[in-house]
């Protein structure tokens, strides 16, 4: 028998079929010493087996933590457990479960088109359509035909065309920009928020639909109708249920989730391993304004996973300009007689000298849209 205190784990059977020889005493005594090292042979094997066991048990423990962990501080593709986030999240629970028109508010690149998805996808509406409309990136002259449709004869070679509003029928329509909507538009705009109906362009029959009208803006609209470009019955239509976006910089301590979730997904999409990050390089992150917001970071995180050199992202793989302007906190700005929108100003125009003066390529590096790159350069090059 093999004994472990007291414990019989297991036997030896030794088998002489030739019947002639006998085990002599001194055979007895190898087996039993072998006996001895076969046990204890036996009880490390249990408690490797044990100790195994026990690793997987805590890596997927620790995975389902993680995992959990992710879910809490993701909602509907947003990412952020900082307490504005949890405010927004609470916002747009409640909004979701009317039909009134929301009205969303924040900066370029803050997530506003996530907002408007996670309204319609919370909504009874989620089985239906969700049509988006960017009122900045139509052209003035064809943004009426493009939401409401034109008629067959309107001018010369048009076809028909059904517009956004027919498309969006039962489910959600999310006008994106709305400040930056024509006049015509927004007269337009507000006969549906009243009548629940319009007329195609060039057309004359009345056309019913029932959808929910999400907008969206990073513009002063109380300036913009102090100015008269923009219709102050149609404001109060829109802004029936105000939800505001809180920019990067005022929850920062989010920051090194988004730039985990966006290693994750970059990896996922390239086939790749997660690129480490050093605290150095997530120090440096956290202390920069972000005048781009979460898209202007998730192209500098996506910049630095292909930049990086042995799966680690060091702080020499940080936009040097960016690196430099990241200690320009609001006290510092304030000792050297810049204030925060300065740094961002100057973070802007060097990127897009950087890039040799191409505004497509700065936008898409910023993360931020035309306009608002038309804007910062007009203060530091003028």
């Amino acid at each position: 028998p093999l004994r472990l205190r007291g414990e019989i784990v297991g036997t030896i059977y030794v088998d002489d079929r030739r019947t002639s020889h006998l085990f002599r005493p001194e055979d007895v005594d190898f087996l039993m010493s072998l006996g001895d090292m076969a046990a204890l042979a036996v009880r490390n094997a249990r408690l490797y087996r044990d100790l195994q066991a026990a690793k997987r048990r805590l890596e997927a423990e620790n995975r389902d933590l993680r995992r959990q962990a992710r879910e809490r501080a993701e909602f509907h593709g947003m990412i952020g457990r900082h307490e504005k986030m949890e405010v927004l999240y609470q916002v747009i629970e409640k909004v979701a479960q009317t039909d009134a028109t929301v009205l969303i508010r924040g900066e370029n690149g803050s997530g506003k088109e996530l907002v408007a998805r996670a309204i319609h996808y919370l909504s009874r509406r989620r089985d239906g359509p969700f049509i988006v409309v960017n009122c900045a990136a139509i052209p003035e002259a064809l943004l009426e035909s493009e939401i409401f449709g034109i008629e067959r004869g309107t001018a010369t070679g048009v076809e028909p065309r059904v517009g956004k509003f027919e498309q969006a029928d039962g489910g959600t329509i999310f006008l994106d920009e709305i400040g930056d909507m024509s006049p015509a538009v927004q007269a337009k705009l507000l006969r549906v928020l009243q009548e629940k109906r319009f007329q195609r362009l060039g057309g004359k029959e009345n056309i019913a639909v029932d959808v929910k009208i999400v907008s969206a803006t990073n513009k002063d609209l109380e300036r913009a109708i102090r100015e008269g470009t923009f219709r102050e019955d149609l404001y109060y239509r829109l802004n029936a249920l105000p939800v505001l976006v809180p920019p990067l910089r005022e929850r920062v301590e989010d920051i090194p989730l988004l730039v985990e979730h966006f290693l994750r997904k970059w990896s996922e999409e390239n086939d790749r391993d997660i690129p480490t990050v050093g605290r150095g390089v997530l120090k440096i992150l956290c202390s920069y304004p972000w005048p781009g917001n979460v898209r202007q970071l998730r192209n500098i995180v996506e910049r630095m996973a292909v930049m990086c050199r042995g799966g680690a992202i060091e702080e020499g793989d940080i936009p040097p300009d960016l690196r430099a302007l990241a200690g320009a906190g609001v006290g510092e700005a304030d000792r050297d007689m810049k204030t925060l929108r300065d740094v961002q100003a100057e973070y802007v125009r060097s990127t897009y000298l950087r890039c040799g003066k191409n505004k497509r390529r700065a936008c898409e590096i910023l993360g931020i849209t035309y306009k608002t790159l038309q804007s910062y350069l007009s203060r530091t090059l003028e």
